[in-house]
């Protein structure tokens, strides 16, 4: 069986946002972890429109190029890790429009959010994306990594990792792995 594939998933489009360095630090910790093959998504790039499907998701019936990508994007991963900033106490747009595109291609995959934020460090954020990716069939993790402060974490384009956050992001990996396994359909992988 080949390696499940983690798709960490920067759900930041701002310019100057933080979360940029906070995925490329999740990328490193994933790869030295070793249990995935790791692939970095950055929605900032990935730009999708807000959701212009005529059909319901459900259906996978694409008719834009867009959405046909992300829907194959999306289908070879086997788990995900949301970088997800807090916005006016909740998640932000593109993450939820990311979601909204597919359907299918999320089901039966774990999911942990790494958020980041003020006082809260992104809590609120996850408190509110957690029941749609549930409503998506996806298994959130219990373990995350929550950044509070993040402002003083970032310095010259580098996320600067306290032991804490080290340990939670090992944590959150190795649970993972663990639904990854129980989830994952027998054979090869994904197709």
């Amino acid at each position: 069986m080949s390696e499940p594939v983690l798709q960490i998933v920067i759900a930041s489009t701002r310019p100057g946002r933080l979360g940029e360095p906070i995925g490329r630090w999740v990328q490193a910790q994933a790869e030295a972890h070793g249990g995935f093959t790791v692939e970095l998504v950055d929605l900032g790039e990935v730009d999708l429109p807000m959701f212009d499907e005529p059909g319901h998701p459900a259906m996978g019936e694409y008719h834009h190029d867009h959405t046909r990508q992300w829907s194959a994007t999306v289908s070879r991963a086997d788990a995900f890790v949301f970088v997800i900033p807090e916005y006016n106490h909740s998640f932000n747009a593109a993450i939820k429009n990311a979601l909204d595109h597919l359907h299918a291609e999320w089901r039966d995959k774990p999911v942990g959010f790494v958020s980041y934020g003020g006082v809260s460090g992104g809590t609120r954020a996850v408190a509110m994306l957690k029941p749609v990716v549930a409503a998506l069939r996806m298994v959130p993790v219990v373990d995350g990594v929550v950044l509070p402060g993040v402002f003083s974490m970032v310095a010259d384009g580098r996320f600067l990792p306290t032991d804490d956050t080290n340990r939670a992001a090992a944590a959150m990996l190795n649970e993972l792995e663990r639904l990854t396994g129980l989830l994952r359909p027998p054979g090869t992988g994904r197709d």
